[in-house]
């Protein structure tokens, strides 16, 4: 009776080293890096570490830009009000001889370059577009 339980102990020792090398034959077939899933997964945790790369960068960038238009925005109102006050002191101003806009004058329709000495002269007076550095002066 003893022999007999040696033998079946003997027998369930050999089947469950063939059952172990056979598992390790398929576990080494799926974490292979070149054909099995073990390639896919450092694939797939290479291309993890590079998004989480890119989604740091993007968040840097979009706090930046978030300064920056915030910085813009607060120059913009600052702005506004200033041309606010320009135009509420503008009303304020009374009205002078020097300032107005002169009197259309009478040119033949023959004579365009009269037209244009004209409009010449009245665009002289008053100035189409500011620059910024005038602004800055007037502040």
């Amino acid at each position: 009776m003893e022999i007999l339980a040696d033998i079946m102990l003997g027998i369930g020792a050999i089947g469950a080293a063939v059952y172990c090398m056979v598992l390790s034959r398929r576990l080494r077939r799926f974490n292979n890096l070149q054909n099995g899933m073990g390639g896919a997964v450092a694939v797939l945790s290479a291309q993890v570490d590079d998004m989480t790369t890119m989604l740091n960068s993007a968040r840097d960038a979009a706090g930046e830009s978030a300064d920056i238009l915030t910085d813009l925005t607060e120059r913009a109102e600052a702005s506004a009000q200033k041309l606010e006050l320009m135009m509420a002191s503008l009303h304020d101003l009374p009205d002078s001889d020097h300032m107005q806009a002169p009197e259309p004058h009478k040119t033949d329709a023959h004579q365009p370059h009269n037209f244009q000495q004209n409009m010449a002269q009245e665009n002289e007076l008053a100035p189409m577009f500011v620059s910024h550095r005038m602004m800055k002066a007037a502040e």
